[in-house]
């Protein structure tokens, strides 16, 4: 809509800008559905997420009849007068946008994602206790991170230093000997293996792995990353906490109404495939 009231300004260039705005309505269709389709399984508790989805589709529909009807009242209203045209469009996206804000600060997503996890993590290892999904969506950031970090003073999330899916091949030689090294000594049972670069903790997952697999190897990333600053092994203390914690933690995880099944992240493209059954004396 921004682009469709700012062709008429610039007539040299409304091609342009008219090509521009339809282009960014289809990235922003792509990103509600993909949206859309997340909390519609959030909400459909009882598997009926059809009945959930045909619910919001006639609630949607309305919404739009009577939005159509009050944008044909303002334009007559507002006809052949530019700055109340410019006003209304603004304030009423400021309110639409301040809306949309409101509406995600009100849900609880039990799913675990990268920062869930991080601030569920970083609560477990203070307290011992695990948060609701209420407790954390207070917590979560609505925004980007980077938006908030600079302002914040408090401590950076460790998941911003761990990266999931490593392609083995960007190691040099040391990083791969050094890999090799720990995959005989502390994960020669798992299907990830996990990598220290610069204080970022990437995760080389395993071609076999499932959800529960991807699930634990992230969860022991953001272990390292939080033992990063302690005297000793970083691979040896968080295997170490893994093989002490972490039953526990998932069990507590799932007593309070967590999803455990799965980590909700990017596709991992780029997977490996080593023995699991080579052992080290």
């Amino acid at each position: 809509m921004l682009m469709d009231l700012l062709s008429p300004l610039f007539p040299s260039a409304f091609i342009f800008i008219v090509c521009l705005g339809s282009l960014s309505r289809s990235f922003t269709g792509v990103a509600s559905g993909a949206t859309r389709a997340a909390l519609t399984q959030h909400f459909a508790l009882q598997n009926n997420a059809a009945d959930i989805s045909a619910k919001e589709g006639s609630q949607e529909t309305m919404a739009t009849m009577i939005g159509m009807a009050l944008g044909m009242l303002l334009a007559q209203i507002t006809t052949e007068n530019p700055l109340a045209i410019w006003f209304s469009f603004l304030s009423l996206t400021m309110f639409h946008m301040y809306a949309n804000y409101k509406a995600v600060r009100c849900l609880a997503l039990v799913s675990l994602n990268f920062e869930r996890s991080s601030i569920l993590l970083q609560h477990f290892i203070e307290s011992g206790q695990v948060l609701s999904p209420k407790q954390v969506s207070t917590m979560e950031h609505v925004l980007p991170v980077w938006t908030t970090l600079k302002s914040s003073k408090t401590a950076k999330p460790l998941h911003v230093n761990v990266k999931l899916g490593l392609r083995v091949s960007t190691l040099d030689h040391l990083e791969m000997i050094n890999l090799l090294n720990s995959a005989g000594s502390f994960y020669n049972k798992a299907k990830y293996l996990l990598v220290e670069r610069k204080g970022i903790v990437s995760v080389v997952v395993h071609k076999d792995s499932t959800g529960a697999d991807t699930l634990r190897s992230y969860i022991h990333a953001l272990v390292m990353v939080n033992l990063m600053d302690e005297k000793g092994s970083p691979h040896l203390e968080s295997q170490a906490w893994m093989d002490k914690n972490y039953e526990s933690f998932v069990h507590k995880l799932k007593l309070a109404g967590w999803k455990t099944e799965r980590l909700l992240s990017h596709s991992i493209i780029w997977k490996a495939r080593w023995s699991l059954d080579e052992k080290t004396d």
